[in-house]
């Protein structure tokens, strides 16, 4: 009895060392290639986009450039919408490191990344930031040709995600179908969107103020 248990434990640990098993990033591994596609002041080729697209964008921007830091500050206070950078792209990796502002007793610290979604936004799809197990795949995509919700994919087993007042890494890598989501150290979700294999990305103000930086993308190759 006391070898089946110890087995049990030995097994236990094995797994829980298999889910902390920390990957390098894409850009850590390999610097080459990547473009910078933090804006300028201007935010130029960047644009803001209501969420739902029907309604009216307020007409002050939250969005800010902290041009010394290299920060793109989102201040969470004019409404939801996404910074969607205008570029229409189908094989990349996304590199984007964000934060929130850490206020006592708040909580619900809502945000996240979109890749592949249309112009307008009824087509997206997320990776989920926030302060809690985040760091999944989430959206609305197209299925036989119809609009249809892209289920929450499961939390992941290991809470990868640091508190509000750290950096946090993502990676977004989409190639054919396939979106994979890497957070500080390994993948923690993946998603097939057989009829979204091209789109913008974009960063999303949801009521908290948070920042942005190390924006950097890496095209991949398209196959046939």
């Amino acid at each position: 009895m006391k070898s089946r248990w110890a087995l049990i434990i030995t097994i236990s640990f094995l797994l829980l060392a298999i889910l902390w098993v920390q990957t390098k990033n894409a850009l850590a591994s390999d610097t080459s290639g990547w473009i910078n596609i933090l804006p300028d002041e201007s935010f130029k080729g960047w644009t803001r986009v209501a969420i739902p697209p029907d309604k009216a964008l307020d007409p002050v921007s939250q969005w800010t450039l902290d041009k010394a830091r290299r920060i793109i500050i989102c201040e969470g206070d004019h409404g939801h919408e996404w910074l969607r950078y205008d570029r229409e792209l189908a094989n990349f990796i996304l590199h984007v490191e964000w934060r929130f502002t850490k206020r006592e007793g708040l909580k619900g610290y809502n945000s996240g990344v979109f890749v592949r979604s249309n112009a307008e936004g009824r087509v997206w799809h997320q990776a989920q930031a926030g302060a809690g197990n985040d760091g999944f795949l989430f959206g609305q995509t197209l299925l036989n040709g119809k609009l249809t919700d892209m289920k929450f994919s499961p939390k992941p087993k290991v809470n990868r995600i640091k508190p509000p007042g750290e950096w946090n890494i993502y990676e977004i890598r989409c190639e054919g179908p396939k979106i994979t989501l890497w957070v500080n150290g390994g993948v923690s979700s993946e998603f097939a969107v057989p009829e979204a294999l091209k789109g913008y990305l974009g960063l999303e103000a949801e009521g908290f103020r948070i920042e942005f930086r190390n924006l950097k993308l890496k095209l991949l190759p398209e196959r046939g």
